[in-house]
């Protein structure tokens, strides 16, 4: 993605924070520290250091962590990036999906080239 798609994704994780618990959000902080920190002992440098081998290699233990915490944070997390990447109009029309906020009203009046979800 350019520039201009990782500010949509951020803004739209941001969006849908901002309607959480300063709690929540407290501790999804607290989560992303922690797993910035956690290659340390293994690669001897922080997360943000990595190279996309290592990285790749530290969420794929993430994910299948035996701390439950630990995996559902990874997890919420995870949603958020995918949130914040399909929620954006271009990657809906990448992958064809069709939904709209008026339902199948929508799919009932769609004229060729409509359907792209962002008519609403």
């Amino acid at each position: 993605m350019d520039e201009r798609g990782w500010t949509e994704v951020e803004e739209r994780i941001e969006a849908a924070l901002r309607s959480r618990s300063p709690a929540l959000r407290r501790q999804l902080r607290l989560l992303i520290q922690v797993l910035d920190w956690m290659p340390l002992l293994r690669y001897g440098r922080r997360f943000s250091a990595l190279g996309a081998e290592a990285r790749t290699e530290v969420l794929k233990r993430l994910q299948r962590s035996p701390a439950l915490l630990l995996r559902r944070g990874f997890w919420g997390l995870r949603t958020l990036v995918l949130l914040g990447y399909y929620g954006r109009p271009e990657a809906r029309r990448a992958i064809g999906y069709l939904a709209d906020p008026r339902g199948w009203e929508a799919r009932r009046g769609m004229t060729a080239g409509e359907g792209t979800g962002d008519e609403a």
